[in-house]
């Protein structure tokens, strides 16, 4: 995939960094301004997905991420991303069933696996959860992993496990 030129370069970052601000509006705004053939990039398609995601558009962020997992399917993001909303939208099960092959193809994403740990436990499969989990600590780490579970709600049947040996 060829890189961004200007303006569309410029546009895309600006994007990013409305998001990060906190500020989708203006992050929306510069997404307009950019070419059509710009819009297609992988890297602003992830920007179009962070956009519809934080303002909970979860029809839109799908559409963007089957995009991403259809078109650059080498992209560990675009599977995350599409299991992700799917789990926005009550699909935790289809989350769950489109995830999982794809954890062996990107064995050192520690997201997956925390994703298929979180998206287990939602589902009541507290064994497979645990294992998924332990997965994510052997890539992330152990302390940031039992951090990030501690404070994840899809975690919250796995809490006694986490504050214990986890």
């Amino acid at each position: 995939m060829d890189e961004l030129g200007f303006p569309d370069l410029h546009h895309a970052r600006a994007a990013e960094g409305w998001l990060e601000l906190g500020n989708p509006a203006d992050a929306a705004r510069e997404l307009r301004r950019l070419s059509e053939e710009a819009r297609q990039h992988p890297d602003v398609l992830e920007v179009s997905w962070r956009l519809f995601a934080t303002r909970q558009r979860w029809t839109s962020a799908l559409t963007v991420a089957r995009r991403l997992t259809r078109k650059f399917p080498a992209r560990a993001t675009g599977w995350i991303h599409q299991s992700y909303t799917l789990h926005e939208l009550k699909r935790t099960p289809e989350a769950w069933r489109l995830l999982l092959p794809v954890a062996e193809r990107f064995p050192d994403d520690s997201t997956i696996p925390y994703n298929l740990a979180c998206y287990a436990c939602q589902m009541g499969d507290v064994a497979a959860a645990k294992l998924w989990l332990g997965r994510a600590a052997k890539q992330r780490g152990r302390d940031e992993v039992r951090a990030m579970g501690l404070d994840d709600p899809d975690l919250e049947p796995l809490r006694g496990y986490l504050e214990g040996d986890f």
